[in-house]
C-alpha cells in the first residue's frame, strides 16, 4: 500500500468550460455546489498561483479546515491546489475539457496522503465509496449551477 490514494470523479455539463471554470474557481460560491462547505481565499487574488485558500467543511461548529495553495491556473482548462492542512494534504486537480459535442466533462482528482499512516490509509479505503460519492454528488451540483444562464 502507497502513502497516497487517488480519487477521480467526471460528471458532463452542458456548459462551456470557460463557464464551468468561471462558477469552479468563484470560491465563495462553493457553498451553492460542494455540500456542507465554504471557501473563502486567504492570500492573493485567488486567481493565480501562489494565491491561499481555506475551506471549512462541516456543520456548525463541527468541521475541519482544508487549507490549499493554488499551485497551477490555466482557465479556462484546469486549476490545481496543494492542500497544506495536517489533515488533507496532498493535491487536487480539476480539469475541464470541452465535448465535441457541446458542452464540458468536468474531472475532478485527489492524490492524499492520509493522515495516521497505514490506519489512515485503512480508513480511507474502508470509506473510499462514500468519498467518491460525495465527490460525484458536488461535481453535479457544479454541473447544474453552470448550466444555469448567469
Amino acid at each position: 500500500m502507497t502513502d497516497e490514494t487517488r480519487v477521480r470523479v467526471s460528471v458532463d455539463s452542458r456548459a462551456r468550460p470557460e463557464r464551468v471554470f468561471g462558477v469552479l474557481t468563484d470560491w465563495p460560491r462553493h457553498r451553492e455546489w460542494m455540500p456542507l462547505t465554504r471557501a473563502e481565499v486567504t492570500s492573493g487574488d485567488g486567481r493565480s498561483p501562489g494565491s491561499h485558500l481555506a475551506a471549512f467543511t462541516g456543520l456548525g461548529p463541527l468541521g475541519f479546515v482544508d487549507t490549499m495553495e493554488i499551485t497551477g491556473w490555466d482557465p479556462p482548462n484546469q486549476v490545481t491546489v496543494r492542500h497544506t492542512g495536517w489533515l488533507v494534504r496532498g493535491t487536487g486537480t480539476f480539469q475541464i475539457v470541452a465535448r465535441r459535442t457541446g458542452g464540458s466533462t468536468i474531472v475532478w482528482e485527489e492524490r492524499l496522503r492520509p493522515p495516521f499512516g497505514a490506519a489512515g490509509r485503512l480508513g480511507w479505503e474502508l470509506a473510499r465509496p462514500l468519498g467518491e460519492a460525495f465527490f460525484r454528488l458536488a461535481l453535479r451540483r457544479l454541473a447544474r449551477l453552470s448550466d444555469r444562464p448567469g
